[in-house]
């Protein structure tokens, strides 16, 4: 396989984690929490990670996610999101306001 078509893979990955994410919030065993304490933890935006391990395992080295354990949903991080963002507009995918806040 060509880099320009490893590169447009990894790109195309980081785009629908992306647009398959929701955000929630980063609580420790959300059960455990009180619905009034949510507030006191911050937003994160999540997505399932059913991508080659090897193109997680390289997304996570540049800091774009974190998709550390086999069962969890990965963790975009602020640089992933802003990444994600980026490419979808050279792509000339634009985002609407209800997309883009996950509503």
């Amino acid at each position: 396989m060509s880099e320009k078509q490893k590169k447009a893979i990894r790109e195309l990955t980081l785009m629908l984690m992306y647009l398959t994410s929701w955000e929630e919030r980063d609580a420790p065993g959300l059960r455990a929490v009180k619905k009034r304490d949510l507030e006191k933890y911050p937003l994160v935006r999540r997505c399932w990670k059913g991508y080659e391990h090897s193109l997680l395992d390289k997304l996570s080295e540049e800091g774009l996610i974190n998709a550390a354990g086999r069962t969890y949903p990965a963790l975009i991080t602020p640089e992933g999101e802003a990444e994600a963002r980026k490419l979808l507009a050279q792509y000339g995918i634009k985002l609407g306001e209800k997309e883009r806040d996950n509503d």
